[in-house]
């Protein structure tokens, strides 16, 4: 269309929206990038520290991640003109962070290496960074259980100021984010480990069947030969080297087996309730997924025996009653122990459960209760039945 010319209507119109759509794109892709960012620890306390640079108009910003209860290390920072505050370790009770770390709370100062509501064993690095103000606050996980402090957030000024009720709130928000990110990001981490371990467990059993089957099955037929043909000692030679190298790749297949199958006991009993999810839906043909809410903490055997149990007893009890069309199995920390749930959308009756575990709900319940758990069994109010099993900690956390 030559220059000067006038658009058609409908044209125009078509142009309009695709700009239009154009525009809603570039936003969701801008949101694809800042949902991916959060699900990677390291890209969310990056991000933190700028963010509290912007918002709150700080010359400085840093978060430190905790490296046990007791210690945290200032890793991310945006504003540094040098590296001094890089990868500081500081323990409970030093300086502005270990304030935080020991009372949980806010702390700020108008000018730290003059300040007498702290310890100075950081003077040097801070004078090296060519900080005053400064204020910080804790970045807490209040998901599941009690409330822990995970991080530090800090804003810095370069000279004396006071840090108003404010500025505190703002970094308080931020810290609010950033925990939620953070529990993201850890729970995504979860997943991708249970992915792997998942994809290790495939593989052992696809070469225990396979390349496991084919080395017995020829080692019976080197004995055999042997049997056959004792009266021929060079082709007896040959056999024996053959049966050696048998022998040696059994080995090594054994080894193998064992390195795939190494994996600890928190990213273990996902694995295996995920396993068991698939396994039913195989088998029936009906959704089952599993989904773990939050990190769990290791068990003991007896423990975690009683939530696979759970499992499997629910996913029978749906198999033989529940004429269901999906299931749900779910994982994850609650009042101060942990909950598991199989939770069905069908309409059969409610099941007593016995087979194929060898225990009914009833026997559960008492397993349960002897840890000072419980186990329940019940129709929801949309027409599916749910069975829960909640345990508590082995040993719940004390006060920091």
């Amino acid at each position: 269309m030559c220059e000067g010319w006038p658009v058609p209507a409908e044209q125009h119109v078509a142009m309009e929206r695709a700009v239009e759509r154009s525009s809603v794109l570039d936003g969701l892709l801008r949101e694809r990038e800042s949902l991916l960012a959060s699900l990677d620890r390291v890209a969310a306390l990056r991000g933190t520290a700028q963010l509290i640079r912007e918002t709150l108009g700080a010359h400085s910003g840093f978060v430190a991640d905790l490296d046990g209860p007791d210690e945290a290390v200032i890793r991310w920072l945006a504003g540094n003109r040098t590296a001094s505050l890089q990868n500081l370790r500081l323990r409970i009770g030093q300086g502005i962070g270990g304030r935080v770390l020991a009372l949980g709370e806010p702390a700020r100062v108008s000018d730290y290496v003059s300040s007498p509501t702290i310890t100075h064993q950081f003077d040097a690095q801070v004078r090296g960074e060519g900080l005053a103000a400064m204020l910080a606050v804790p970045i807490i996980d209040r998901y599941g259980g009690r409330p822990r402090t995970v991080a530090i957030a800090y804003a810095a000024l370069r000279e004396r100021a006071e840090f108003g009720d404010d500025a505190v709130r703002d970094l308080e928000a931020i810290a609010d984010q950033a925990a939620n990110a953070l529990r993201l990001a850890t729970v995504a981490e979860s997943r991708r480990a249970d992915a792997v371990a998942a994809e290790r467990r495939r593989m052992q059993s696809a070469l225990h069947d396979s390349v496991g089957a084919l080395l017995f099955s020829i080692g019976v037929q080197v004995r055999d030969l042997h049997q056959s043909i004792q009266d021929n000692p060079a082709l007896d030679l040959r056999l024996r080297r053959l049966e050696s190298d048998v022998s040696a790749a059994s080995s090594a297949l054994r080894e193998a087996l064992l390195a795939l199958s190494e994996s600890s006991p928190e990213r273990a009993l996902p694995v295996e309730l995920a396993e068991h999810c698939r396994s039913f839906e195989a088998r029936r043909g009906v959704p089952a997924r599993f989904v773990q809410l939050a990190p769990v903490p290791p068990m003991d055997a007896e423990r975690t025996a009683l939530v696979v149990a759970v499992v499997r007893e629910g996913l029978l009890n749906v198999e033989k009653h529940a004429r269901a069309h999906s299931v749900v199995v779910s994982l994850g920390p609650c009042d101060g122990g942990l909950q598991v749930m199989v939770a069905d959308d069908g309409t059969g009756d409610v099941g007593e459960g016995g087979e194929g575990t060898g225990m009914g709900l009833r026997s559960l319940a008492e397993r349960a209760a002897r840890l000072g758990g419980r186990v329940s069994l019940v129709r929801d109010e949309d027409g599916g039945c749910t069975l829960r099993a909640w345990l508590p900690d082995v040993e719940p956390p004390g006060p920091r």
